[in-house]
């Protein structure tokens, strides 16, 4: 959200189309940043349909400027797909590009330096830190008593190593509802197994499952006391919605590359442990009782 911000305000007058997937239509939309929103079916090179019709809207939106924020490999392969006509300014590191982000420490700065840094090469210098903000929401619509917090027990299915198991979230649930905190639990369907046995251990945790989107997660975080989970997606959007958050982390990641970044010097706090088979439950309550100033 703050690269958006930041290129709105470098081109107050300009047309910006963003490029993203299905699912974050509504978090974009709601940001008032672009104009114009295109799906990204991200299309492998054996479905030759799919590529020509990106090909297509990439060649026929002519393009002044392009700021590719993800710079993978696939989205780099997009600024390819402009040959071979002529192609728009292009920020990302793209073999030719106009706008290369050269800093030979990039793979090692945290992802939203990292991007502020290749703003920067591109003229862009002031990038402000990233916030989101949901709409106003009635609790009574989930069913949610406050004070509550927010727990996100799920993450990559394929990385199962950056996962608490369900049993510690279980047991931590319980340790919060005894200071008459009410554990609100979110995740999608496929996190089914982790949530429902947090709920079976904890029957005053109120379970969201399938229930929030992106912009629900940012309300329900700006509404919460505190915000717990693994390092995935939706610690991200609580901490930038406001919540003071506690996220846990693995050898599997850095939270020096991908740690949530908050509003406030101590807004994120992060616990770690190689294994998180061996992070204790008490451990991880100690975090909660200093951040919320509990007492015995």
């Amino acid at each position: 959200m703050g690269p958006f911000a930041a290129i709105r305000a470098a081109h107050p007058n300009a047309h910006i189309t963003v490029l993203t997937t299905r699912p974050y239509v509504d978090l974009i939309k709601a940001s008032g940043f672009f104009d114009s929103i295109a799906i990204d079916r991200r299309p492998k090179l054996t479905q030759p349909r799919e590529v020509l019709a990106l090909r297509r809207f990439l060649r026929n939106g002519k393009f002044d400027r392009v700021y590719d924020l993800q710079t993978s490999d696939r989205s780099g392969f997009y600024y390819k797909l402009f040959w071979p006509g002529s192609k728009p300014e292009w920020s990302g590191i793209a073999r030719g590009c106009s706008h290369p982000h050269a800093n030979p420490d990039r793979d090692s700065m945290h992802s939203i330096d990292r991007t502020a840094d290749q703003l920067a090469d591109a003229g862009i210098t002031d990038v402000p830190a990233p916030f989101v903000a949901g709409p106003d929401i009635e609790l009574d619509r989930f069913g949610i008593r406050s004070p509550f917090v927010l727990i996100c027990p799920g993450g990559a299915p394929h990385r199962p190593a950056k996962r608490w198991p369900a049993e510690r979230f279980g047991l931590l649930a319980k340790k919060l509802a005894d200071y008459r905190l009410t554990p609100v639990l979110i995740g999608t369907d496929k996190e089914s197994d982790v949530l429902s046995k947090i709920d079976q251990m904890c029957p005053k945790a109120r379970n969201l499952m399938g229930r929030t989107g992106f912009l629900d997660i940012a309300s329900l975080a700006a509404r919460s006391v505190l915000a717990i989970g693994n390092d995935t997606g939706p610690m991200h959007i609580a901490a930038a919605a406001g919540a003071p958050s506690i996220v846990l982390f693995s050898r599997e990641s850095d939270p020096k590359l991908s740690a949530p970044r908050g509003i406030g010097k101590n807004a994120v706090s992060i616990v770690r442990e190689s294994d998180l088979r061996q992070l204790t439950v008490n451990r991880v309550m100690e975090e909660v009782c200093r951040r919320l100033d509990l007492t015995d």
